[in-house]
């Protein structure tokens, strides 16, 4: 049996080509694919933009993933507790399971980059280390968590790479805690999910900052949580913050921009002894002008991250379960398998006319 796959076969090439089933053992398995999210780091992938590393090409993208175990073997099954059948979603990162990093339960900082879609080639067996394709190849050491029939698809899809990234960022690096202001900059689908991971930590006021052509998404960001919203070409900024907080500014600050720009604002909001999360990918040679003096006078803590893990995976799960925020929604675009390059044009901003959000692989379209 073979399966499609859609392979950056060179910076900015994309195409097309069947690969064997895999055949597996005891401890791996391989995973039929309902929905694939193309993360808005898929298009740098794509074009071969990396700080970790050269890109191994060719390679199947993909790494938000939601589907249902095809085929186990006995020991993988009763290791997950899992059947066949089951809908089960997978992390990004999985490790080598001998570096420094993995040793240590760091899996995300593997340094041999043992994650799917961006850094294992295609070309050797078992090939299928990337979501966009009709099957997926389930590692021993995959990061798989079972969330049964009462999470869709597309609810599933934003857990690993969007819930989970947010429960990690806001939550366990960011710490905030009961009645703290937080200020986020970027209404994208990873702002959004902070401000609800912020929300259910009783944090307040949730400000949310944009842009006036964010508009759409600031309405959306009320329904995750957010209590207030600031177009910042709008109207001032720092000043809506002092006003909102009685002077304090924030207590933790998260700019999911990728922008500049929204590094040098979230700076700006920042209060006495206040934590600023910092996971938006600028770029690898992008410097960035930041007033140092106020981190060190006011005690700022600057915190980068990177991605998800298996603790912040499970309490997302748990929050998708109660279907308090609306992550269905923020899907916008689906589309099938064979044009994934247009989805990639989609989520870089490159198709003029588009409000985007979340845009879908559907292997079954």
């Amino acid at each position: 049996m073979k399966t499609r796959a859609m392979v950056a076969t060179e910076p900015g090439v994309l195409e097309m080509r069947e690969f064997p089933l895999p055949q597996i053992g005891d401890d791996d398995g391989i995973l039929k694919l309902e929905l694939i999210g193309i993360c808005g780091s898929d298009p740098g992938i794509f074009k071969g933009k990396s700080a970790r590393g050269k890109r191994p090409y060719p390679i199947i993208l993909g790494h938000e993933i939601v589907g249902r175990i095809h085929q186990m073997g006995d020991a993988a099954l009763k290791r997950h507790g899992l059947e066949i059948g089951d809908r089960v979603i997978v992390e990004y990162a999985f490790g080598c399971g001998f570096c420094g990093p993995c040793l240590s339960g760091n899996y995300t900082l593997c340094e041999n980059f043992y994650t799917y879609g961006s850094m294992i080639s295609c070309q050797d067996p078992p090939h299928l280390y990337g979501a966009y394709a009709d099957y997926l190849y389930l590692h021993p050491r995959a990061m798989i968590h079972k969330i049964g029939e009462d999470i869709s698809p597309e609810e599933g899809v934003m857990i690993c790479a969007v819930m989970g990234n947010g429960v990690r960022w806001v939550r366990q690096m960011g710490d905030v805690g009961i009645g703290q202001p937080v200020a986020i900059i970027g209404p994208g689908q990873q702002g959004l999910a902070g401000a609800a991971v912020a929300k259910e930590s009783g944090a307040g006021p949730i400000i949310m900052v944009g842009l006036s052509s964010d508009r759409q998404r600031l309405e959306m960001a009320r329904r995750f949580g957010a209590d207030h919203v600031i177009m910042a070409d709008q109207e001032d900024v720092v000043a809506r913050v002092s006003s909102l907080t009685d002077g304090a500014m924030a207590k933790l600050v998260m700019d999911v921009t990728g922008n500049p720009q929204g590094a040098i604002t979230a700076l700006s909001v920042a209060g006495l002894r206040s934590t600023i999360v910092l996971p938006g990918i600028y770029g690898a040679n992008v410097e960035i002008p930041l007033a140092l003096d106020k981190v060190v006078f006011n005690e700022i803590k600057l915190l980068g991250t990177f991605s998800h893990d298996r603790q912040a995976v499970e309490p997302a799960i748990k929050m998708t379960s109660k279907g308090k925020y609306p992550l269905a929604e923020l899907v916008t675009h689906r589309l099938p398998l064979e044009d994934a390059l247009k989805g990639l044009k989609l989520v870089a901003g490159e198709v003029p006319g588009e409000n985007v959000m979340k845009v879908v692989l559907d292997p079954s379209l």
